[in-house]
């Protein structure tokens, strides 16, 4: 599973922005003039991360669109994990160097841009590429993961459009950030991270509970044990005999937990959320708690700031009170 609904199916047309098919030609016209002229000149690695306003839009996000992918970060000051992700991917912006560009968007000042994406929760990451919008992921993810994308991305840009990327000037002044000092749990986290990569599931939530014992609220481990024990619970499941068992028996909780599971890593939130509010409401005692129980872990898969948890906490809160 690609966490929060990460993806890199399905190609959006932004055609209350700009035509696929005009950017794709300005795509190639762009390309034409930088050979004539010799190719793009090299930008320092901090013009690879930008601030980007609805003024701006055009110029910086879909006409550098032509030239290089743009992943565009949605995010406001009040969210916490905007302040996770935001760094990550500003470090993998530099790291990347010039095979995509980062444009970072405050969807408080921005809510024209944040409506035409169909933004619904933040943190929230788009692509642009040639015009057309790729939806990542919403919500933190492990860098592994991240990477993952990052890697489908620039994979896309190069086969559909030829996009290369920006040249970068690793030497211009005062160009590089400072670099991230390591973290007192940064081995504990990569090592699960490598093991959600190899497949090891057991030994992923085992390094995410490790960084858990000694801080309990550790938000990317938090994150990360949710996701690794959602795929443990799944990997071993048959998805057409488990959803003909929570059709054939809407009262036995354990089919319908199994079910509620399946909609999250299928990305149907609002469908598991809305199966365990109503097992929670058909029962009573240990069935009651374990359905209850079962959506709170799956809120965690989420992250508390997205819009369909809040709705969900608000429909639990509804059904037990």
């Amino acid at each position: 599973m690609q966490p929060r609904n990460m993806s890199m199916s399905g190609v959006v047309d932004l055609a209350a922005v700009k035509a696929a098919g005009e950017a794709k030609a300005k795509a190639e016209q762009a390309r034409a003039e930088a050979a004539r002229q010799g190719g793009s000149a090299a930008v320092a690695p901090s013009a690879l991360v930008i601030d980007v306003d609805e003024a701006g839009f055009e110029r910086d996000v879909l006409q550098r669109s032509a030239e290089v992918p743009v992943v565009i970060d949605f995010w406001a000051e009040w969210c916490e994990p905007c302040k996770q992700l935001g760094p990550l991917l500003e470090r993998l912006a530099v790291e990347y160097n010039g095979r995509f560009l980062l444009a970072k968007i405050d969807v408080d000042a921005n809510q024209m841009l944040m409506q035409q994406f169909g933004i619904q929760g933040i943190p929230a990451v788009f692509a642009v590429v040639a015009g057309q919008a790729l939806p990542l992921f919403q919500g933190a993810a492990p860098e592994a993961q991240i990477r993952q994308t990052l890697d489908q991305l620039i994979q896309v840009g190069e086969e559909r459009f030829g996009l290369t990327g920006i040249p970068v000037d690793a030497d211009a002044e005062g160009s590089a950030p400072a670099p991230m000092p390591a973290g007192p749990y940064d081995a504990l986290l990569e090592a699960a991270m490598s093991a959600l990569d190899a497949g090891d599931l057991a030994g992923a939530v085992q390094a995410y509970k490790n960084v858990l014992a000694d801080d309990p609220g550790h938000p990317e481990a938090k994150l990360g044990l949710a996701q690794a024990e959602l795929l443990a619970r799944v990997q071993d499941m048959d998805p057409q005999q488990v959803r003909q068992n929570a059709a054939d028996n809407p009262a036995d909780v354990t089919a319908q937990i199994a079910a509620a599971d399946l909609d999250l890593v299928g990305g149907h939130v609002e469908d598991a959320f809305g199966r365990l509010v109503d097992a929670v409401r058909r029962t009573a005692g240990e069935e009651r708690d374990a359905a209850r129980l079962r959506l709170l872990e799956l809120f965690e898969v989420i992250g508390p700031d997205d819009p369909r948890v809040t709705a969900g906490r608000q429909a639990l809160a509804r059904v037990l009170f």
